[in-house]
């Protein structure tokens, strides 16, 4: 161990330190040391892949993350506030305000005053919000069944505990 921050020496090959590409199409080989058997990070890889291609598979290189969630959301949940909608997409309100106003500017969702709390605003799709969620939700069908391929009959097992990862962790 390293006498700064109890981190493992770095040379020489040792357990847990492989060699892999940083991206699928890396020439060169970085060594990931104790990153190798971090769940999180792996979790973070697998996220960030599944969102690459998605957002190729879609066609729109400008696909934000959260938006297909933040529409599905706001359609199954019309009126819905914006904090209620940060808490079911597991944003805080730093990342939904930007989320939100970004949807407004697209013409994709209305925000509209509270009948109850004059503080509080509601979300609802717009006619073109519905029509974009229909077509996202087409090609995440599509993208979901190609996850299905790779995860097979241990999809419910993986659900399962990545939502009680989400649940204890979060």
């Amino acid at each position: 161990m390293s006498e700064r921050a109890g981190l493992p020496a770095q040379d020489g090959p040792s357990e847990g330190r492989s060699t892999r590409p940083a991206t699928p199409n890396a020439r060169e080989r970085v060594r990931l040391g104790l990153l190798e058997g971090f769940i999180g990070f792996h979790l973070r890889l697998a996220q960030d892949a599944s969102f690459r291609a998605f957002a190729r598979h879609v066609g729109q290189r400008d696909l934000e993350p959260g938006r297909f969630a933040a529409m599905m959301v706001i359609h199954n949940n019309p009126g819905i506030t914006p904090g209620a909608l940060g808490r079911a997409i597991a944003r805080d309100k730093s990342t939904i305000t930007p989320l939100i106003q970004d949807l407004r500017r697209r013409g994709l969702i209305e925000r509209r005053p509270s009948p109850t709390d004059r503080r509080s605003a509601t979300l609802s799709l717009t006619k073109a919000g519905e029509s974009m969620l229909c077509d996202l939700l087409r090609h995440a069908r599509e993208h979901d069944r190609r996850l299905d391929e790779i995860v097979g009959d241990r999809k419910p097992e993986l659900i399962r505990l990545l939502r009680q990862i989400a649940e204890q962790v979060g």
